[in-house]
C-alpha cells in the first residue's frame, strides 16, 4: 500500500492529498530515511513524522483495506511518542503566545504615520 493512501487511512493526515504534500516537504521519514509519498509500506515499518513542531513515532501493524473510523484507525498503529511533561507543555503554551505577541515584520516602505513614529521615537 501507498504510504500517503495508509497515513490517510490511518487518520493521521485528513487528506491523501495533505498526506502527499507532507511526504514531498520530507517532513516524513520510513525507516529512517526520507520518503516519497509512492513509497510501499508493510506491516511493522516505522514511521517519524514532523507535525507542526513535534515529532510523532509510529509504527505499522496493519494495512487496512478501507477508510476506518476514529476508533479502528488507531488500532492500526502502534505510537511510540513519548508523553510530555505538564510543565514542558506550560512551556510550550508560553512560547507560542510570545511568538503570537510579536509585531508583525514591516513590509516595503514605512506609511507616513509609521515614518514619523519612528522619527519620535529616535529623538527621544
Amino acid at each position: 500500500m501507498r504510504l500517503d493512501k495508509w497515513l490517510k487511512m490511518a487518520r493521521i493526515y485528513k487528506s491523501r492529498e495533505e498526506a502527499a504534500r507532507a511526504c514531498d516537504m520530507g517532513r516524513i521519514k520510513l525507516n529512517g530515511q526520507q520518503a516519497k509519498s509512492s513509497k510501499e509500506v508493510k506491516v511493522g515499518d516505522e514511521l517519524v513524522i514532523k507535525m507542526q513542531k513535534h515529532y510523532r513515532t509510529v509504527k505499522i501493524k496493519e494495512l487496512p483495506t478501507r477508510g476506518l473510523s476514529v476508533k479502528d484507525a488507531k488500532l492500526v498503529y502502534d505510537e511510540s511518542t513519548p508523553e510530555l511533561s505538564p510543565e514542558t507543555v506550560e512551556i510550550i503554551k508560553l512560547m507560542r503566545q510570545a511568538e503570537r505577541a510579536l509585531p508583525e515584520p514591516a513590509k516595503g516602505r514605512p506609511t507616513k504615520r509609521e515614518r514619523r513614529l519612528l522619527d519620535r521615537f529616535r529623538r527621544r
